[in-house]
């Protein structure tokens, strides 16, 4: 255990084992202890004697007529002889003398104290014996008194006070007890444990009070050491003045620090040294002012910070100082200290720029926004004007981050920063809030086509190219503005106006300006609720899955069936998944949703002619979770669905996310088998590179080209073409979406399409009305062969 120890040795706590004298830990002076320990036993030792030579006759009489003359007689002997003969041990070896006392000399001690309960103890032992119970009873209370004579004075060495009350305090136990007095033996252990509790506490509150009072000897000596290694070696100075507030006394540190000698600057006057070239001018720095104030209403001041010229230089002092006054209160002049802290004046000041400014683009930081803002909104308060709030975010910037990494998209920042620094002007305070969100305070936004043209120009300044690191890189902005104090009477209100207002922007696709309407959060409201009410719908069983049948474009046969996720609420109802799937995503559901969907889909899928596949839509988060292929296996395996009757349909926007690595899971998916399917072709930014990264096995020509190729829209008839070209060539199969009349199935059909999905063939159905699809089918009668294949 590491004790802690004062400049003097002595320990500021003082642990059982070495109050009582058991250890002699190293890195300590205990024997400085013990010595005070002997110190507080010295002045009783005499009284102890004669106590115990008296109590010992009267002993001797109680106990001669039950023992006999000669045995009391010798037992008195023994007692006297044993307090001299410690006595004079300590007094030869001058324990009482000695500053320190190691622990053989306490045990010497310890000894005697338990060789002088023994004696006691016989001695009632032999009456119980012996004698009988009333002089057994004047004999304990004689050696009560001395046990708690011996709780007091012995307390300082708690050890020996223990041994003495402890063989003393057993005899009696033992005594009592052998005569079958138990009242008195439990009155004797109580006594006992009392006085032994007693002991400990009166020992430990002794030797603290002798640590305590060395300590105070000891902070008066460092505090003298202290003042004298100041006047010599000290890193600051003193300075006195006179009641003109003149310098007097001058310290040779402080003529170092004004870059004087002694004898330039004796009898000048303390503002004047300061102040330097400002004396002539008679313009001081405030704080200068405020230290004159001081000095002109004899005030005492700490710690004042004020600004010195020196030699053209502009150093920081810190002064502290108060008014000497003699015994009769009559003013003398100052006398003060002063130190030179400009260098940490100066980190100071750097911390703080660091506090209040982002360090990545330079611009101010939440803080020092929020702060304007809150000046802002108390001018529009006072003044009966209105002030704004635009929160900037950047669009696409993560696939930046992503496909380039962190360094390009930090410089991006730094660009994107200087953009909007450009176009500020006094009445507005553009800073960032993190990641890529910035922030704009308006000062004055009572013309409301200001901010709007304000919103507008800012999206087009920073849509434009950049050039990074050899890199053209193409973002966008969604800007959401909220106006104060209409729109939040608080800066936190008015923040998060402006935030749901950036929200519907960033909603509408990006590249948007929107002003802040009340509405706006009423859908925030209606969101979070709906959230909340989303991550206990997976436990409350609120999901169930609508297949949606995929057939031959030849036959009109079933090949398989799109799992397509529903969600009925008790109290919204049946929720659009436009709308929830969105937000499962945002909230981090998207995961254990769709696992619940896999497995689900894949053990209906069970129920269908082995020739039918399963279609499951996969999310990116899904893809980026390293849980994601574990659980594909782990479904197959527990509904025993082949690998090949399962289809994973992913989007293009999953290659916009290159930092989770896509295209390597989608590789593994390949790998075990599982059909792989590209959903909604063609609506991307570019989809044959997508094609050339992955091995898809079907690719899914999106509904608008479908509806155009009907209406014989020469691009749209181009677009399906080329995409069933392609797709032949490239081994893949080809799935058109969205068929709804039987003009668009002919043209599919005529187009060469393979597999066609609409509503013409079905609507997303329930479980048991696509297991009606097919009713002479006998789940049982498929082969363990084929469930295996």
């Amino acid at each position: 255990m590491e004790e802690k120890v004062s400049q003097s040795g002595l320990p500021r706590d003082i642990p059982l084992r070495v109050l009582i004298g058991l250890a002699d830990p190293e890195g300590v002076d205990w024997g400085r202890i013990r010595a005070l320990q002997f110190e507080g036993v010295r002045q009783h030792d005499m009284v102890k004697i004669i106590g115990s030579t008296v109590c010992g006759a009267l002993a001797v009489q109680i106990a001669a007529a039950s023992v006999g003359w000669l045995a009391a007689g010798l037992w008195f002997v023994a007692l006297c002889g044993l307090y001299f003969y410690s006595h004079l041990t300590f007094k030869k070896q001058a324990l009482w003398q000695r500053k320190s006392i190691d622990l053989r000399d306490t045990t010497i001690a310890h000894l005697f104290s338990a060789a002088a309960g023994g004696i006691w103890g016989i001695g009632f032992v032999t009456l119980a014996l012996f004698g009988d119970q009333a002089a057994m009873m004047n004999l304990w209370s004689i050696m009560i008194c001395l046990m708690v004579g011996s709780a007091m004075m012995l307390s300082a060495i708690p050890l020996s006070s223990l041994l003495y009350i402890g063989i003393s305090g057993g005899a009696m136990i033992f005594g009592w007890y052998h005569v079958g007095s138990f009242q008195m033996t439990l009155g004797s252990m109580a006594i006992t444990v009392l006085l032994l509790s007693s002991c400990l506490m009166t020992g430990r509150s002794f030797i603290y009070r002798k640590v305590a009072e060395a300590h105070l000897n000891e902070k008066s000596e460092v505090v003298s050491l202290l003042l004298k290694e100041f006047e010599d070696t000290g890193a600051d100075w003193l300075w006195q003045t006179d009641t003109s507030r003149r310098i007097a006394h001058v310290s040779p540190r402080f003529a170092h620090a004004l870059g004087m000698t002694p004898e330039e600057i004796d009898g000048k006057p303390f503002l004047q040294l300061v102040a330097g070239q400002s004396w002539d001018t008679g313009k001081f720095p405030p704080a200068l002012h405020d230290l004159a104030e001081k000095l002109k209403r004899r005030d005492s001041f700490s710690n004042m910070m004020v600004p010195v010229q020196i030699r053209g230089e502009t150093r920081w002092w810190e002064l502290s100082a108060s008014p000497k006054l003699d015994d009769s209160g009559v003013f003398h002049g100052f006398r003060g200290v002063g130190s030179d802290v400009t260098e940490q004046r100066e980190s100071a000041d750097k911390i703080s720029h660091m506090a209040r400014f982002d360090t990545l683009t330079s611009l101010p930081n939440r803080l020092q926004l929020t702060e304007t803002l809150g000046k802002a909104m108390q001018n529009s308060d006072k003044w009966n004007g209105r002030c704004g709030f635009m929160m900037i975010d950047l669009d696409r910037f993560k696939a930046v981050n992503d496909t380039l990494g962190h360094p390009v998209g930090d410089r991006l920042l730094a660009r994107v920063a200087d953009r909007l620094r450009s176009i500020m002007t006094d009445n507005e305070l553009c800073g960032r809030l993190g990641g890529d969100e910035f922030a704009i305070v308006i000062r004055d936004a009572s013309d409301s086509q200001y901010t709007e043209m304000l919103g507008k120009k800012i999206i087009e300044t920073l849509s434009r190219p950049y050039e990074v690191d050899q890199h053209t890189l193409y973002i966008g902005a969604s800007v959401g503005t909220a106006i104060g104090p209409r729109d939040g009477r608080t800066v936190e209100m008015l923040m998060r106006s402006a935030d749901l207002a950036l929200y519907r922007s960033k909603d509408q696709g990006g590249g948007a300006h929107n002003q802040y309407e009340p509405k706006l959060h009423v859908h925030a409201e209606e969101r979070r609720v709906m959230e909340i009410a989303l991550r206990k719908a997976l436990d409350n069983e609120e999901f169930s899955l609508n297949y949606q049948p995929v057939v031959s474009a030849d036959t009109g046969g079933v090949m398989g069936f799109e799992a397509l996720l529903r969600w009925t609420n008790p109290e919204f109802g049946v929720v659009s998944p436009a709308k929830f799937i969105p937000l499962a995503e945002d909230a981090r559901l998207i995961v254990p949703i769709g696992e619940w969907v896999m497995r689900t889909a894949c053990k209906e899928a069970m129920n269908w002619p082995s020739t039918v596949k399963v279609a499951v839509n996969v999310s990116a988060d899904q893809l980026s979770d390293p849980n994601f292929l574990d659980m594909v296996v782990s479904a197959l395996q527990d509904s025993q669905l082949p690998a090949q009757r399962l289809e994973i349909e992913v989007t293009e926007s999953i290659f916009m996310r290159e930092g989770t690595g896509a295209t390597e899971v989608l590789d593994q998916i390949i790998a075990l088998g599982i059909n792989l399917s590209l959903d909604d072709f063609g609506t991307g930014y570019s989809s044959l590179g997508y094609l050339r990264k992955t091995r898809f096995t079907t690719i899914k020509v999106d509904r608008s080209f479908v509806q155009g190729a009907a209406k014989k829209v020469p691009e749209s008839l181009a677009i399906i073409r080329a995409v069933v070209a392609m797709a032949d060539s490239l081994g893949m199969s080809t799935t058109a979406e969205g068929a709804e009349t039987e003009e668009e199935v002919k043209m599919i059909q005529k187009l060469g399409c393979r597999k066609i999905q609409g509503y013409y063939f079905g609507r997303p159905m329930a479980p048991h009305d696509a297991l009606d699809l097919f009713r002479n089918f006998d789940p049982d009668a498929v082969s363990q062969d084929d469930r295996a294949a």
